[in-house]
């Protein structure tokens, strides 16, 4: 009787381990997508063209030489730009940490700008186009977007800017990349999407001077 009864046992317990193995199943398939990484960045250059002199660049860069570190990117210095002059801003974007294969992480923007976007935002008064200060907070405000994703929504590696034509103004630029991926096949980035969706791939802010 003994045998028989440990047998039972036996084959309860086989029974409980196969239903627990068939439910861990089920929960590994039902666990939610995980997100993608966000870009590994070592420095970041903003570039203001002059439109009406092209060899006339203005720059402002952002350094971080440990990449996935703990040391995040540090801003050089400020951006002083001339009054009543039109600019294009345009980004070179790198990640250096293996200085035998540098990625170009603007290539990477643009072959994935539908999960890219670029927002901005300055002190009010600094530019006659676009006005207010920008589309960082609050969201609805206006930028000058050179280029589109497929889909038709802003993505940020060029804009134009038209400083202010009198007086001198002392304020900031923040410029920020946002990481905006699909979650679960959804998109994130869309026409009304803003910089608190998804997650930063940097966010800088610059001393801004313009006479």
């Amino acid at each position: 009787m003994k045998t028989i009864e440990t047998l039972k046992n036996v084959r309860l317990l086989a029974i409980l381990f196969l239903s627990v193995m068939v439910v861990s199943c089920s929960d590994d398939d039902d666990a939610p997508e995980e997100e993608e990484e966000l870009e590994v960045i070592t420095s970041v250059t903003l570039q203001f063209t002059n439109n009406a002199d092209p060899m006339d660049v203005i720059t402002a860069t952002a350094i971080d030489p440990d990449g996935e570190g703990i040391t995040p990117l540090q801003v050089q210095g400020g951006i002083a730009l001339a009054a009543d002059t039109q600019y294009t801003l345009t980004f070179v974007i790198f990640n250096a940490l293996d200085p035998d294969d540098i990625e170009d992480i603007g290539e990477e923007i643009l072959e994935e700008d539908d999960e890219h976007q670029f927002f901005f935002s300055f002190t009010d008064g600094a530019f006659d186009s676009p006005t207010g200060t920008g589309n960082i907070a609050p969201a609805t405000g206006a930028i000058n977007y050179n280029d589109t994703d497929d889909n038709g929504n802003p993505v940020g590696l060029s804009t134009n800017w038209t400083t202010a034509a009198t007086g001198t103004t002392m304020g900031t630029f923040t410029a920020r990349l946002q990481h905006q991926p699909p979650v679960n096949d959804t998109a994130v980035k869309t026409a009304t999407s803003t910089s608190e969706d998804g997650d930063a791939d940097f966010n800088l802010t610059f001393d801004l001077t313009i006479q």
